[in-house]
């Protein structure tokens, strides 16, 4: 377990996860630029570049439009499909991945990386109203499948635009609503948390060693008086289905006998 006590001026340590390790980066060449990568788009699937999500959204959203203004029910069906088999075989059959990963971010570098698993239930939410859009289509009910597919175009396209992700925040809020909290789970046991050197009270981060929003709590926490847990989720996935923590970072004040007093993040 990734479990490290942080003070203020106390010295972080490196994760000793293997590679690529937090910091270190992937060259990748192209004939323009050479990008740095901090993860591997293709092997550390529990994070994702955040324009990456984007991007897939605006070619759905791009897709779906076209699908509700010309009448061809055929594309809803064709990106649901799409879709479907990018979350059920991986990125590397995700044609807007595979695009994403391979032309665009060598060329203008990584962004920052987050959890990929709410991107994932969108692209799950996504797949299943543009199936169900071109089914009324063909069932005979073009106006229902006009407005399933308008829906999906709006909300793709307002992700794309924004970066407000309807179904992220779904994910989001369910996890907060089924994760350790005062209210639920509300106490993490003194052994998983170590030796707190006395203190009173102290934050723990669930985290992983590619997460960006982790590292900012982590430098936010650092000015604190309060030390700082940080629990790798990959090295000790077991604390993560034991306290319900379904998204990274999520952060929380515990008393020094474990109770939950407050859940920052998310």
């Amino acid at each position: 377990m990734c479990r490290q006590l942080v003070g203020p001026g106390a010295p972080g340590a490196r994760s000793t996860a293997s590679p690529p390790e937090l910091g270190e980066t992937t060259p990748t060449y192209t004939g323009f630029v050479t990008a740095q990568r901090t993860a591997d788009p293709w092997r550390d699937t529990d994070v994702i570049d955040t324009r990456a999500p984007r991007f897939n959204q605006a070619v759905v959203g791009a897709v779906a439009l076209a699908g509700a203004l010309l009448g061809w029910p055929l594309l809803w069906a064709l990106m649901g499909a799409q879709l479907l088999l990018g979350l059920t075989m991986g990125r590397r059959f995700c044609l807007t991945c595979l695009a994403y990963f391979e032309l665009i971010q060598p060329r203008f570098g990584e962004g920052a990386l987050e959890d990929s698993r709410p991107p994932r239930l969108a692209n799950a939410i996504g797949a299943a109203i543009l199936t169900a859009a071109s089914s009324a289509w063909w069932l005979g009910s073009p106006a229902t499948a006009t407005v399933l597919g308008a829906l999906v175009a709006c909300l793709a396209l307002l992700a794309a635009a924004s970066g407000f992700c309807a179904g992220c925040e779904l994910y989001r809020l369910s996890a907060r609503l089924r994760g350790i909290s005062p209210l639920r789970h509300g106490r993490i046991e003194p052994a998983d948390l170590g030796a707190l050197d006395g203190h009173e009270r102290a934050f723990v981060e669930f985290t992983h060693p590619l997460c960006g929003e982790c590292r900012e709590w982590e430098r936010r926490l650092s000015t604190e008086s309060d030390p700082l847990v940080r629990l790798d989720v990959r090295e000790r996935p077991d604390l993560a289905r034991k306290y319900g923590v379904a998204v990274v970072p999520t952060v929380l004040a515990v008393a020094a006998d474990g109770e939950v007093l407050e859940r920052l993040a998310p």
